[in-house]
């Protein structure tokens, strides 16, 4: 079975290497001429734990791993295509920008020579993957091709376990011909009891949706009760590791701070209150914990504001949005930071893996090459 993986972002470039973990001839196609060069010397764009491996493994000894800028070449003879570009919030409003993954779609309907599967692994609202059946469909006999829909679940940091050793695989499709494939596709996870949860396509994307969008609201709830012990005089760490111990609760995403931040959950839980007013559903859950997330920043930073004498010098010891990643995407140390660096405070920074990436956009933050 050879796959192609278009779009070589953190979803598609994981996913390549965990294929080629899972023995399975992978190509992964990109436009950035310079990243895929950079690529076929096994340096990865981004920081993730066991990347390094993975890349010098299957690129240089099983070669199952490989990289193209040219998508015609790279789809002519594969059986599953899968779509992985990005779909960033767009400009004006809260939607997901598609352009991406419809210009994909148009260059895949020109280039299929036999039939595949073309599956959308990049986070996408309901009813997106139908469109691209309609866009190939165009120009491609419905016999050569069937569309999946097979959301990720990874996290920065620890994205190859969670692709080798996933709580669930979701897969929606449209006929038993495609489950099958990606049943197949996924044998590797059997031996582990891995559950693979077939679907409808709509429900399959909005598994993604929600799942991500439940996780931030964990996270708006906890940090509400804070502000909450903290008036009364209560411990908000106690309270989170009694909570989670209830089994119906769970202790994970129950950690108080200043917010969730990442290139994930605030343009995920935005789309999806989005594409719910276009079937005039209201997610007033979902719209209120955006709106605490907002507004946490601003919370946080005014009780230091509040305890501290102006001008201070204020250490940041973390710059991502989480540990173990280079990424700096929402980053809420970040935007705490400069909103305190315009009231006039000194910004002292330390992060092990992320400063490089911090230093070009954010240039009068104070930089040092250690915690202490």
């Amino acid at each position: 079975m050879k796959l192609a993986i278009v779009g070589i972002g953190y979803v598609g470039l994981v996913s390549g290497a965990c294929f080629a973990e899972f023995g399975y001839k992978t190509v992964c196609i990109d436009k950035d001429a310079k990243r895929i060069k950079s690529l076929k010397f096994g340096k990865c764009p981004f920081y993730e734990p066991g990347m390094d491996n993975l890349l010098s493994k299957h690129l240089k000894k099983t070669k199952l791993l490989t990289f193209s800028t040219s998508l015609s070449d790279s789809i002519k003879d594969a059986d599953i295509v899968f779509i992985t570009v990005g779909t960033p919030s767009k400009r004006l409003d809260d939607e997901a920008d598609l352009s991406y993954v419809w210009s994909v779609a148009e260059e895949i309907s020109q280039n299929i020579k036999k039939y595949c599967l073309v599956v959308t692994k990049s986070t996408v609202p309901v009813g997106t993957s139908k469109e691209i059946k309609k866009i190939i469909n165009k120009k491609i006999s419905q016999d050569n091709f069937d569309v999946v829909s097979n959301p990720e679940f990874l996290r920065e940091g620890s994205a190859i376990d969670d692709f080798i050793r996933p709580d669930r695989v979701v897969i929606g499709t449209e006929n038993s011909k495609a489950e099958k494939i990606m049943k197949e596709l996924y044998r590797p996870l059997y031996l582990r009891e891995t559950p693979i949860v077939s679907t409808s396509i709509e429900t399959a994307e909005i598994i993604k949706y929600a799942s991500n969008s439940f996780l931030a609201t964990k996270i708006g709830f906890i940090n509400e009760v804070a502000d909450l012990c903290e008036a009364v005089g209560a411990n908000v760490q106690e309270v989170s590791k009694a909570m989670g111990i209830d089994q119906r609760i769970g202790s994970k995403f129950l950690h108080a701070g200043p917010g969730y931040g990442g290139s994930c959950f605030p343009k995920d839980v935005k789309a999806f209150s989005s594409t719910a007013k276009k079937y005039n559903v209201d997610l007033t859950i979902i719209n209120a914990v955006h709106e605490a997330n907002q507004n946490r920043i601003k919370n946080i930073a005014n009780k230091i504001i509040k305890n501290t004498e102006k001008k201070s010098i204020l250490s940041f010891l973390g710059l991502s949005f989480k540990p173990n990643t280079d990424d700096i995407r929402e980053s809420t140390s970040i935007k705490l930071a400069s909103y305190l660096y315009k009231k006039g405070y000194v910004i002292n920074c330390y992060d092990p893996v992320s400063i490089s990436n911090v230093k070009k956009e954010f240039t009068r933050f104070n930089y040092f090459n250690s915690s202490y």
